[in-house]
This record gives structure tokens, sequence and C-alpha cells, in this order.
């Protein structure tokens, strides 16, 4: 079993490695490294990074970089100084339609990581500056981060092109698909939660019964 259908207007397959495959339980205290190349061939030495997932930055809908930019001045108060004042997004736009804005831009790299990486603790400082400042991160963190490691293209739901590189997706954990849970019923609605449960169970039932899922699908999600 590779794929599975879905009954729902917009996504009309997942991946079934969605419901399988499993994640850290806890992202700030797993101690993250590369264990395969981009080609997804172990490592003979794992190679320790940590927040490795951010390394390349991120794609961010129209609304949500003019969110960030709303939220700059408690953001800016958390990175390092040279991150605070360089620009935070590339100059490259484009059209996606699978973005709510129909409009794309992606947060800049800074010191081989995404930039909100640049401050004195882990993970984004969106994310931090959020539960610092008490504001709700929904809809200024980037939805592609929030999802991660599920992603989506067009009609379709799968895990992300790296996930199978980091130690995160060699642990046990939670389901892609548990974890994603709540973000994916916010960002599409009550009806695609109940379509994905549905597909969950014949996933599940599947791979009880002994058949075998494949590794999760690669997808063109980091541009160069």
């Amino acid at each position: 079993m590779d794929e599975l259908a879905l009954d729902h207007p917009r996504f009309r397959t997942v991946s079934a490695a969605v419901f399988t495959r499993r994640f850290a339980p806890d992202c700030m205290t797993h101690s993250c490294a590369t264990v395969m190349d981009e080609h997804q061939v172990p490592l003979a030495q794992p190679k320790e990074r940590i927040d490795v997932c951010c390394q390349y930055g991120c794609d961010v809908d129209f609304t949500e970089r003019d969110a960030i930019l709303g939220r700059a001045d408690d953001i800016r108060a958390l990175l390092t100084p040279e991150a605070a004042a360089a620009p935070w997004f590339t100059d490259e736009e484009w059209a996606d339609a699978d973005y709510p804005s129909g409009k794309v831009v992606r947060s800049a790299v800074h010191r081989d990581a995404c930039i909100f990486l640049a401050h004195d603790r882990r993970g984004c400082a969106i994310h931090r500056a959020a539960i610092e400042s008490g504001w709700d991160l929904r809809g200024v963190k980037p939805a592609v981060c929030r999802l991660y490691p599920v992603t989506y293209e067009g009609d379709a739901i799968f895990a992300a092109i790296e996930y199978p590189e980091y130690s995160c997706a060699h642990v046990d954990g939670p389901t892609l698909y548990r974890l994603a849970r709540d973000t994916l019923g916010e960002l599409f609605g009550p009806e695609l939660v109940e379509a994905l449960d549905s597909a969950e169970a014949q996933a599940l039932a599947a791979a009880g019964a002994g058949t075998a899922v494949d590794a999760p699908r690669r997808l063109p999600v980091v541009r160069s």
C-alpha cells in the first residue's frame, strides 16, 4: 500500500507512510543528527546538528510574511544583533496555488540555517516569541513548519522529502499524522481530518496484516 484515496474536495490522496512512520516525540529535547545523505543512503557516521530540519529556511505565504513583520519587534528582540538587522526574506517571490495568497517568498538563510534560528536557544524565534509575548502563533509561524514532517502538494499529502535523512525519523514517537492532525484540521477544516481518520484506519489495518509500507515519497519542498 503506497497511497490511499481521500474523500475530500481538495485532497484526493495521502501516503500510507504518514500513518505508520514515526517522529521524535519532542523536538526540543531530541539530539538532532543527519543519518542519511540526500539520496537517502545511510551515513557511516551520523552528523550531529541541532535543528537540522530548518537548515534551508522555509517557504512563507505572503500573508504569513506580513504577519511575521507585524510581530517584528517581539521576534527581533530574540535574534542575534546580526540576524535582527539582516533581511529576513529572500528577494525571490513566486506564484504557488498551494498557498492561501497564491504567492510565496522564502525565509533567508543565515550562517547555514534559517535566520529565525539565530538566537540563544534552540528552535524557531517566531515560535519562542509567541510563547514569551503571549500571542497566537497561528497565521504567523509558517504553516509548512507547523506541519513538518507532513507536507502537501496539489491534491496529495505526503511525508516531507528530507524527513528520512534526520535522526528524528528513526526513533519511537507519535505517527506523522497524529503529530500534524490538529494543524491539518485548523488549516483545512474538520472534513479533512474526518477523511484522514478513515484513511488512517485503513493504513493501520493493512500494516497490522503485515502489508509493507513504502518509504516516504520525495517532494520538491526545498528550492535551491
